[in-house]
């Protein structure tokens, strides 16, 4: 592939991904334009005035803004997060959800938020943190032990993901109130309903950390794509890599879910997308599967919002409507080639 085309990609990705929020801002109740959204954004750098009252003004950025662009950020998380999985592990049908990473991240998220293990806004992505990392443990442990191939890597990650499920459940129903049930099931399914600008921020500094460790281990990436062999042939530290690169990963799940709940099959579908547009290298890929799933989810999430208005479905419920057909064909598609 010409150098010409992954940059056209990622550009046009950009351009993509702005006209989504501007529009996906101005969809709901209240009567926005794209040009008001614009120029009031203009007006917040000091650039003219805003168009809007301030009603309205209170809508766009301190609901509607944040919601679309933590949408936009754990989108590109998940995707990014599933590409590196399917290369490590040489299996197109890792990603966080279907390993059981976020289901421990949420178990641990849950711990925290209803047994109040710890206090302060660092320990609800630290006690995800722990879950994930426990989970993808198990989820590696167990696949070892059973030979290691594509089939036990999934129905060891399934088997993750039932158990933790089944104990986040536990948890909740044993220990919270009627109300906090209902709120932290609902979160579970996935929302965005309760975003703010913390939650932007730390998720987009946790992205763009992990994202720069990923993007400078694209050659590794590569390597992997030949098998564990093949790579420590071409110089590359196996072990160091894998451990490093699963756990940036397992940290920015961690951080997606202590804000927005388990989203399901994004980091499945959208890297096999990106993957048909850049071809192998992660060079091209990361880039354009981070724009694809930043767009993705920034429109399912407009959906979820918007489709039984004033009733919001949850997240995970859309993308998983969506991600498990997509399942049955890459798995089809798998089968084909084995």
């Amino acid at each position: 592939m010409s150098g010409a085309r992954p940059a056209l990609l990622v550009t046009s990705g950009l351009l993509l991904l702005g006209l989504s929020v501007s529009v996906a801002v101005t969809i709901g109740p209240a009567d926005l334009t794209p040009a008001e959204v614009w120029r009031s954004a203009a007006a917040r750098f000091g650039w003219g005035e805003s168009p809007l009252t301030r009603l309205r003004e209170g809508i766009v950025w301190n609901l509607r803004m944040p919601r679309t662009l933590l949408a936009a950020v754990c989108g590109a998380g998940l995707a990014v997060c599933g590409a590196v999985m399917q290369s490590l592990l040489r299996n197109p049908l890792a990603d966080p959800f279907v390993l059981g990473v976020s289901s421990g991240a949420s178990t641990g998220a849950v711990l925290v938020t209803v047994l109040g293990w710890g206090a302060g806004a660092v320990s609800l992505p630290a006690g995800a943190f722990a879950g994930a990392l426990l989970s993808f443990g198990m989820v590696m442990l167990l696949s070892h032990s059973l030979g290691g191939s594509m089939d036990r890597v999934v129905l060891s990650g399934v088997a993750a993901m039932q158990l933790f499920s089944a104990l986040t459940s536990f948890i909740v129903l044993t220990s919270a109130d009627a109300d906090t049930t209902r709120a932290v099931l609902f979160w579970l399914l996935g929302s965005l309903g309760g975003a703010g600008w913390t939650d932007v921020l730390l998720c987009a500094a946790v992205l763009c950390l992990v994202l720069a460790v990923c993007l400078a281990h694209t050659t590794t990436l590569d390597a992997f794509a030949f098998g564990e062999e093949a790579a420590a042939n071409l110089g590359v530290r196996v072990g160091r890599a894998r451990v490093l690169l699963l756990s940036a990963t397992a940290l920015l799940t961690a951080v997606l879910v202590s804000s927005t709940g388990a989203i399901g099959f994004v980091g499945l579908v959208l890297p096999h997308a990106a993957r048909a547009l850049t071809g192998s290298s992660h060079a091209r890929l990361l880039p354009v599967t981070a724009l694809a799933g930043a767009v993705f989810l920034v429109w399912v999430d407009t959906v979820a919002r918007t489709a039984l208005d004033p009733q919001e479905i949850p997240v995970g419920v859309v993308t998983s409507l969506i991600g498990v057909p997509a399942f049955v064909a890459v798995l089809y598609r798998v089968r084909r080639k084995t």
